[in-house]
C-alpha cells in the first residue's frame, strides 16, 4: 500500500513528465524561404514542424528548415492566424545578420518577413541614407501585401495588425510607419552643430576615406548659417508619416499604413525626426538601446525619440553594448569589414554577451505578443 508521501511523489513525477511532454510539443523548428516582390527579395522565417539543419550562406551559418511548410496557428490564437512582423535591416544590410532575432520571433509564434531594401542592401547601397529613408516604408507595405498573397501563408497569417522592427536605419522605417516625419534640415543643422560629437552618424560609412570626409565636413561647416527662414524649401520638406497629417491638423491617423500596429527598434536613427511628429505617434513603440554606441550617440538619437514620443518606452537598455551588437550571427570577418568603414569602429563589445542579447530579443517578442494581441 502506498503512503501519502509515495502517492504525492508519483503524482508529482507524472505531472512533471506531462508538463515536459507538453513543452516539447510546443518547441518548433524555424523554417526559412525566400519570395520576390517586383524584384525585391523577401526572406520569410516562421515556425515549422520540419527538422532544422545548419545551412551556410557565405560567412553565415544558420540552423533552419529550408523551404519547409509553415505551422498553422494553434487554437488559442484570437484571430486563428499567426501575427506578422516585418524586420527592416540597417544600412547595407540583409536578412542573415538579424536571423537570431527573426528566429526568436518565429519560435514565439510569429511569421517574420525581411525585405531587402531597394538601393540600400548588402549588394547595392547606391541610395543608402536619405534617399533610402524615403522608400523603405513603401518596401514594408509591399512586403505585407506580398505575404497576404503568398499561397503558403495567406490563410495562416493575419496582415490586419502587423508589427515592424527596425535596427539603425531600420529605425527610420519603423518611426515613419508609426507616424513620425523627418527633414533634411534637421539632419544638416544637427551635424553642423554636433559634428565632432556625433561623427559616427554625420560621417557614416566614411571611415578611412580622407577626401570624402573633408568634403562632408566642409558642407556641414558652410551649413552653420542655415536657419528656418533662410534654408532652401527642399530642405524643409517633411518626409514620412501620413501626408494628410500636419502640425495644425491632429485629426488624421499619422500612420502611412494603418496595418502597422506596433513598432520596436534597436539603436535607431532619431535626430532627423521633428519633435511635433514624434509627439503625434499613437501606437506603442519600444526601444532597445546601447549605451556605448559610437555610430548613433544615444543622447542625440534614442533619447530624442523617447523625449518627444509619448507612446515610446525602453524595452531594454545596455550601457556596455555597441551599435552592431544587435546583429546576430555576426561573423568576425564581416564585423571587421564593417567596422573599418565606421568613424569610431564598431567591433563587438565582449561585455554584451550572447545571453544579454537573447534576453533582449525575448523582451522584443514579449512586447509584440502583448501589443499585437490588443484590439
Amino acid at each position: 500500500m502506498n503512503t501519502p508521501l509515495q502517492t504525492f511523489t508519483r503524482l508529482a513525477c507524472a505531472f512533471s513528465l506531462l508538463a515536459a511532454s507538453a513543452s516539447q510539443a510546443q518547441v518548433t523548428s524555424v523554417g526559412m524561404r525566400q519570395i520576390q516582390s517586383n524584384g525585391m527579395p523577401i526572406t520569410l522565417v516562421y515556425p515549422t514542424a520540419a527538422v532544422a539543419q545548419d545551412v551556410t550562406y557565405g560567412a553565415f551559418t544558420v540552423p533552419i528548415a529550408s523551404n519547409a511548410a509553415p505551422l498553422p496557428a494553434d487554437s488559442t490564437a484570437a484571430s486563428g492566424k499567426r501575427a506578422l512582423i516585418v524586420l527592416s535591416h540597417g544600412t547595407a544590410g540583409s536578412a542573415l545578420p538579424e536571423h537570431t532575432l527573426a528566429a526568436t520571433l518565429a519560435r514565439a509564434g510569429f511569421v517574420v518577413a525581411q525585405p531587402e531594401h531597394r538601393g540600400d542592401n548588402w549588394q547595392d547601397f547606391s541610395k543608402a541614407g536619405p534617399e533610402s529613408w524615403k522608400t523603405r516604408p513603401q518596401d514594408v507595405s509591399e512586403t505585407i501585401d506580398a505575404v497576404a498573397r503568398d499561397p503558403a501563408l495567406a490563410a495562416l497569417v493575419d496582415t490586419r495588425r502587423v508589427g515592424v522592427h527596425g535596427m539603425s536605419a531600420g529605425g527610420v522605417t519603423g518611426l515613419v510607419l508609426a507616424g513620425a516625419q523627418w527633414r533634411m534640415l534637421n539632419l544638416i543643422q544637427h551635424c553642423a552643430q554636433n559634428l565632432d560629437e556625433d561623427i559616427g552618424f554625420c560621417l557614416n560609412g566614411l571611415g578611412g576615406k580622407t577626401w570624402p570626409q573633408l568634403q562632408r565636413k566642409t558642407q556641414f561647416f558652410m551649413a552653420k548659417v542655415l536657419t528656418e527662414s533662410n534654408a532652401p524649401d527642399n530642405l524643409k520638406v517633411v518626409h514620412g508619416g501620413n501626408p494628410k497629417t500636419t502640425a495644425q491638423d491632429q485629426g488624421h491617423d499619422p500612420r502611412p499604413d494603418p496595418r502597422v500596429a506596433a513598432v520596436s527598434m534597436a539603436v535607431p536613427v532619431g535626430v532627423i525626426f521633428t519633435p511635433e511628429s514624434l509627439a503625434r505617434i499613437r501606437i506603442p513603440v519600444g526601444l532597445s538601446t546601447s549605451g556605448d554606441d559610437g555610430v548613433l550617440l544615444p543622447r542625440f538619437h534614442s533619447q530624442h525619440v523617447l523625449k518627444h514620443c509619448k507612446t515610446c518606452t525602453t524595452l531594454s537598455d545596455h550601457p556596455q553594448a555597441g551599435h552592431f551588437d544587435w546583429l546576430s550571427p555576426w561573423p568576425a570577418s564581416v564585423a571587421q569589414t564593417v567596422a573599418a568603414t565606421q568613424m569610431r569602429g564598431g567591433m563587438p563589445k565582449p561585455e554584451f554577451t550572447d545571453a544579454d542579447r537573447q534576453k533582449a530579443f525575448d523582451q522584443i517578442a514579449v512586447f509584440f505578443k502583448q501589443k499585437l494581441s490588443q484590439p
